[in-house]
């Protein structure tokens, strides 16, 4: 049996058809190729491949002897880990303008006070993914290759291979990036009404153990980088607390400010 929509539903009469939906999807996703593709043709001006991997290889290099280099084992090597690092830092690049294309697909199925703190969650979003990215970059690297290299004998030469190299930095991006979106998870759980502030509260204790259990897993095995990632995320997760109950109030349709007035 159909529902008829309450008459002060902003959102009656509305409805798309099916074909439409796909020709918009279509036009996003072209949108994200564009803005995609625009990142490469700029990083490959500058500072190019060559210079993304230099700087992404600082780290490692810095800790190794002055005149040793990182190695490239396979044939294509040399060829498509530059490529491969051009094509993920333009992702990066334009990581807000693809949540933003994800974000306008859906926004004609929200309601206004939905797309008001839709935007800002999307700016704080892509802000703490590079904050995480920017942690790993510039001190968890440093840390941990300082560490590794601490117990490398004398009699070894420390000589990674490039593409080796550039995955395992490429998944402790990636793990950050997504542990530091802890608050925008924990604020959307707490505004959808999925969890209370109070069972956040509750189970902050087995959180603590979840992060060191995820840090474990992810990262690779040396303390540095575990509790590099373990303890931003415990302390994200108590922000994430902070910001919920704000959240919920900013963000509450008229008629639930109302309704709560009325009971």
């Amino acid at each position: 049996m159909s529902q008829t929509p309450p008459p002060n539903d902003e959102l009656a009469g509305t409805e798309q058809p099916f074909v439409q939906h796909l020709m918009e999807l279509r036009d996003r996703l072209l949108y994200c190729v564009y803005g995609i593709a625009l990142a490469v043709a700029v990083l490959a001006i500058w500072p190019g491949p060559n210079g993304l991997i230099d700087f992404i290889a600082h780290p490692i290099r810095a800790h190794m002897p002055p005149d040793a280099k990182l190695i490239a084992v396979g044939v294509f090597t040399p060829f498509f880990v530059p490529l491969k690092v051009l094509l993920l830092v333009a992702v990066l690049a334009v990581l807000p303008w693809l949540i933003y294309q994800m974000w306008a697909f859906i926004a004609p199925g929200l309601y206004s006070h939905e797309k008001k703190f839709a935007l800002p969650l999307i700016f704080f979003g892509s802000l703490l993914a590079y904050v995480g990215i920017a942690f790993v970059q510039f001190f968890v690297l440093d840390k941990m290759f300082a560490f590794i290299q601490g117990f490398t004998p004398a009699s070894v030469a420390a000589t990674p291979d490039i593409a080796s190299y550039v995955e395992s930095i490429l998944s402790l991006y990636l793990a950050f990036g997504l542990a530091f979106q802890v608050p925008i998870v924990v604020m959307l759980l707490v505004r959808f009404g999925l969890v209370e502030v109070a069972k956040l509260k509750a189970f902050r204790g087995y959180f603590i153990v979840v992060a060191f259990i995820v840090a474990a897993v992810v990262t690779p095995p040396d303390v540095i980088s575990q509790l590099a990632l373990a303890v931003p995320m415990c302390l994200l997760y108590e922000v994430g607390i902070l910001a919920a109950g704000w959240f919920v109030r900013v963000s509450k349709a008229p008629d639930e400010d109302g309704g709560a007035d009325a009971a």
